[in-house]
């Protein structure tokens, strides 16, 4: 099951209402091109099939499937600086002077140019599903930055399509230290073995647990103390296993035995549809309990609650802390 990995979940405006084939024609616009020799980035969308000249927007099971590539060409700093490093002792040695510091950037710039037709190119697909029927987007991303660049392109391509992140009336940090001081979880939901605590005031600590118990008394003074937890490893229904993050994000997928009885037919390896079936099935389950076990959906405009439930508050509260900054570059 590879259509999911870590995914960032949008509500979709309900005012955008789209048929298939026109949202294929405006999509049409925004068709992946490779770099140019000269073209340090391209961006644009690709059949999700992998069909050369394939449709653009898939339909399975009424679900729309996309595919975003982003091509970026990198050069070596240390090649740069090189060339750099030469061109100036060139001009140094044969005109008697060190170039300024608005000399070397635009020397800079013009190496970088003269290499970027030599420079290797990396990929990257994105998977991003529409739910038409329960209005939301998932981006098939675990980097805020990347995430936020294929929204912009769809809502530039589709008329009248606009998303917000979805925001839940428990805040997932509060949430998660209340499951752990209390070691009960929501209905449906279990524990794993890892988790990340942070601590709010100057020190910034952390504590981080891998493949380790955290229904022991070390966990829960932490959070007395007032760390609160920014990451946690959870199954939910025995299907699906993931880690939850602060900031709402669903990282590390992955679809546990018998989920393939989801897919319609025989499963195969290949099975574009089935793969699609059973990633979009799960995950239709998954997010609306954990947002209800987050105390559900919070109207647009209204601030979430920074506490934990009632019968999960620790001894000592713990402040708010601002969702943390992507650490994840876009490759």
């Amino acid at each position: 099951m590879s259509v999911f990995k870590n995914v960032i979940v949008y509500r979709i405006e309900p005012t955008w209402s789209q048929e298939l084939a026109a949202a294929e024609e405006a999509l049409q616009a925004q068709r992946f091109v490779p770099c140019g020799a000269s073209q340090e980035k391209s961006v644009g969308w690709v059949p999700p099939r992998g069909e050369e000249h394939g449709p653009l927007l898939e339909s399975v099971g009424g679900q729309w499937l996309l595919e975003f590539m982003i091509e970026a060409k990198s050069l070596p700093g240390s090649v740069v600086r090189r060339k750099l490093e030469e061109r100036l002792a060139h001009i140094e040695a044969t005109e008697g002077r060190k170039p300024g510091k608005k000399e070397q950037k635009e020397l800079k710039e013009d190496i970088a140019r003269e290499l970027l037709p030599m420079a290797f190119s990396r990929h990257a697909r994105v998977t991003v599903w529409v739910d038409r029927e329960h209005r939301r987007l998932v981006v098939n991303a675990a980097n805020a930055a990347r995430a936020d660049e294929i929204v912009s392109s769809l809502v530039q391509a589709l008329p009248g399509f606009g998303v917000s992140l979805i925001n839940t009336k428990i805040e997932p940090a509060a949430a998660m230290s209340g499951w752990l001081h209390t070691q009960e979880p929501p209905a449906e939901f279990s524990v794993d073995r890892e988790c990340e605590l942070k601590a709010t005031d100057e020190s910034k600590a952390v504590v981080r647990y891998a493949k380790h118990a955290l229904d022991i008394d070390e966990v829960r003074q932490h959070i007395e103390s007032g760390k609160r937890a920014t990451r946690l490893a959870m199954t939910w229904d025995d299907r699906v296993s993931f880690e939850l993050t602060e900031g709402l994000q669903l990282r590390k997928l992955v679809f546990l035995e018998g989920t393939d009885e989801a897919a319609p037919g025989d499963k195969k390896e290949d099975d574009f549809d089935a793969d699609v079936a059973i990633a979009t099935g799960e995950l239709g389950q998954l997010i609306p309990a954990l947002i209800d076990a987050l105390g559900g959906e919070m109207e647009i405009g209204a601030a979430a609650a920074d506490v934990m439930p009632a019968q999960a508050a620790p001894t000592a509260g713990a402040p708010a802390v601002a969702a943390p900054q992507e650490e994840e570059a876009p490759f």
